[in-house]
């Protein structure tokens, strides 16, 4: 059974790493059930272990924090739903490649709920949206904006961080960072592509789509 926990207002990000550290350990232990975990922080840049000096633009904007996952900077903050995953990836396939994959999945299967088509490209890392009414890129392929984000870490095959999805945060706040090290695509939310749709709509989709996506853990 996986632990659905869903916390208002908004969570401090210590006190987030903190609660994973110690849920992760109890799942290794085979002392807690699998967990995913819906919250908000507050406005903050995180780094992974692949982050870029050069692209944190604004040091002093927000607070910025040594996120310890895969990828690169990131923006959190009010108006988006931050997925935290604390699943055994190894009674879900065994597969790293596939568990983000499938991830990647579940983000996109509960974008298609608000009919938003979010695509995967392999050549950066998030979930993107064709914008049809934006200038084209420079080799005439439709603008793209990215609508979520997605890093996750290992300990002992239990994974922890997660993903974004962009609610209705404020999009100049991305402007201090070179968001996941990609400068040639813009972000964008869901209120951004005109859709009145609250973080509890967005809870109830992503609590729908994830069985049918991400299955149950073998046994």
């Amino acid at each position: 059974m996986v632990e659905w926990i869903i916390t208002d207002g908004l969570t401090d990000y210590d006190a987030a790493l903190d609660f994973m550290e110690a849920r992760v350990a109890a799942i290794i232990r085979g002392e807690a059930n699998e967990c995913v975990w819906l919250l908000e922080h507050p406005p903050l840049y995180t780094a992974g272990t692949s982050a870029k000096a050069t692209d944190l633009i604004d040091p002093d904007r927000f607070p910025v924090y040594e996120a310890r996952r895969g990828g690169e900077y990131t923006y959190h903050g009010p108006g988006q739903r931050v997925a935290y995953v604390m699943l055994d990836v190894s009674k879900r396939g065994h597969d790293v490649r596939k568990f983000v994959h499938d991830l990647e999945m579940w983000v996109i299967a509960t974008l298609e709920t608000f009919n938003v088509k979010g695509e995967v490209r392999g050549d950066r890392v998030g979930v993107w949206v064709q914008r049809s009414e934006k200038p084209a890129q420079p080799d005439g392929a439709l603008a793209e904006d990215k609508i979520a984000a997605l890093g996750i870490r290992l300990r002992k095959w239990v994974s922890f961080h997660g993903l974004s999805i962009n609610v209705d945060p404020d999009l100049t706040h991305f402007e201090g960072i070179v968001p996941c090290g990609i400068s040639a695509h813009g972000v964008t939310s869901l209120i951004d592509l005109g859709l009145p749709v609250t973080m509890n709509d967005l809870d109830l989709a992503l609590q729908q789509t994830f069985l049918p996506v991400m299955g149950e853990p073998e046994r």
